[in-house]
């Protein structure tokens, strides 16, 4: 599964079930621009291992950026089941990443 772009609206479903990670970030963000390429390259790599990727665009979708404290971007977030397991602020190298979502699992 590619990574998935999510909104306020679309949010809550997709999170509800499994392990999911969430890179918040805005189009504006030096560091947004280089946490994207080491998200989805991940996300490529763990395809088929039932975990899901998204990504939440801070400037669209404030109030989920929000209801999870996200002051600063990139924040990565990792969820199972819908409850927070994990939270990285700041560019999160690829290692870091992935066992992130390990430990989730």
């Amino acid at each position: 599964m590619a990574v998935e772009h999510l909104t306020e609206q679309t949010f809550d479903s997709a999170v509800a079930s499994g392990v999911c990670a969430v890179d918040f970030w805005a189009p504006w963000c030096g560091p947004c621009r280089m946490q994207g390429p080491i998200f989805e390259s991940v996300a490529l790599e763990l395809e088929g291992s039932g975990a899901k990727f998204f990504k939440v665009n801070v400037d669209e979708a404030p109030a989920v950026a929000g209801r999870f404290g996200v002051q600063s971007i990139p924040t990565i977030l990792v969820l199972k089941d819908g409850v927070e397991a994990d939270v990285r602020v700041g560019l999160t190298a690829a290692p870091a990443l992935k066992a992130m979502i390990a430990a989730a699992g």
